[in-house]
């Protein structure tokens, strides 16, 4: 597959890439130079549980969750 580098810098990934590996905007990357000419491209891991407090917010009862405001775990140790 063939790509062109746009006069931003941007490639764009062929639709056909981006559908058999589940990719889409706002994925983060890491770009390696090998040698010129020559690149490596790969998709960075999400860290766990990345998303999950966006998810549970968005629970369909309503203030099923709710963030609370955190003290750090120090608090609960009587460390400080």
């Amino acid at each position: 597959m063939n790509t062109t580098l746009s006069s931003r810098g941007q490639i764009v990934l062929p639709a056909e890439i981006r559908s058999r590996d589940n990719l889409f905007a706002g994925q983060a990357f890491e770009i390696e130079r090998i040698d010129c000419g020559e690149y490596r491209l790969v998709r960075r891991s999400k860290r766990p549980n990345e998303g999950l407090v966006d998810w549970l917010a968005a629970c369909p009862e309503k203030g099923f969750f709710v963030p609370v405001e955190s003290e750090g775990t120090g608090t609960l140790c009587g460390i400080l």
